[in-house]
């Protein structure tokens, strides 16, 4: 298996025809390799694969054809093995109301075969903060408490691979921090994360490789910083010392966009134009500059880029 976590082949999953509806391609004979150690970020619009992807890798469906292998075991030769190394944090909250934390962390361990000597369970309370609700019942839990209990469930059986399926959805900022505080740790500790998100600049931010899935099929994947440096735009930022005409005789392809905050941006392609021929074309038009900056493109361009409908692009 070498270095990487996961290593998939071909993996096709088609729903059989229901309500006279035709059969779903979920997913198309993907191909995809998740390096060890690493934080891994799997994007895609809605209904794009990924969650059919993740329950595949978790055990909950079954694949039509292709390979999986998980920490160098074969899903289909060694299935216990392979669903021991990876834990899922899924993005439902599917709790059982009347278990404490202390109690579902319990139950979820003797369904994973932990013995009771080899539990962790205080630790993983502590660690997701929750040492002090862990006798109080899961249904008092504030929504974003019952995110982290999923979190705990997850880590109960030590797994080597970590999948966060929308981790932050609908919770706050001091969760959000909180929560990935704990996967950079867990990460430095050497567990391989994967990330679906819908938060970009989350993505942007945590993960070292990214594979952006649309209508099944793997469009990219990358490095992080690869995949931002495909978008060719720039946008250049000013802020003017008095008013500015209404139209500005600026370099060919440059697009002029006024900001609610006084501010101007122009968005030019940096292997076309270059931002002194912009602020020439500023001076000779006799506006002056009280302050300028450079704004470099983001994933969510890539993403929108790779995702957008010929409609949408039109």
């Amino acid at each position: 298996m070498g270095h990487n976590a996961i290593e998939i082949e071909g993996l096709t999953k088609t729903y059989a025809p229901i309500k006279g509806q035709p059969a779903k391609d979920a997913l198309k004979s993907v191909d995809l390799t998740i390096p060890r150690g690493s934080i891994f970020g799997l994007l895609g619009p809605n209904g794009a694969g990924k969650s059919t992807l993740i329950n595949i890798l978790a055990g909950l469906v079954t694949k039509t054809s292709g390979s999986v292998s998980i920490w160098g075991f074969d899903q289909d030769v060694n299935p216990r093995q392979s669903r021991a190394a990876i834990g899922v944090m899924p993005q439902e909250l599917n709790l059982d109301p009347f278990f404490t934390p202390r109690g579902s962390l319990d139950v979820q361990a003797g369904l994973y075969g932990v013995p009771r000597s080899e539990r962790r369970t205080d630790e993983i309370l502590e660690m997701i903060g929750l040492a002090d609700k862990g006798d109080a019942y899961a249904r008092a839990l504030s929504g974003g408490m019952r995110r982290r209990l999923l979190l705990g469930k997850a880590l109960v059986h030590d797994p080597q691979i970590l999948v966060l399926d929308e981790p932050t959805a609908g919770v706050d900022i001091e969760l959000r921090q909180m929560l990935w505080q704990n996967v950079r740790r867990l990460n430095e500790a050497g567990k391989t994360i994967i990330l679906t998100t819908h938060y970009l600049e989350e993505a942007e931010e945590m993960c070292d490789e990214i594979a952006i899935i649309h209508h099944g099929e793997v469009l990219v994947r990358d490095t992080t910083q690869r995949l931002i440096s495909r978008v060719d735009a720039k946008t250049l930022v000013i802020e003017p010392e008095g008013t500015v005409p209404e139209t500005v005789a600026l370099p060919e392809g440059v697009e002029m966009e006024r900001r609610r905050n006084g501010r101007i941006a122009f968005t030019y392609a940096k292997t076309r134009t270059r931002p002194g021929d912009i602020l020439a074309a500023l001076r000779e038009a006799g506006i002056v500059i009280a302050d300028v900056s450079i704004e470099e493109p983001k994933l969510e361009d890539v993403f929108l880029n790779l995702t957008r409908t010929p409609t949408q692009a039109a």
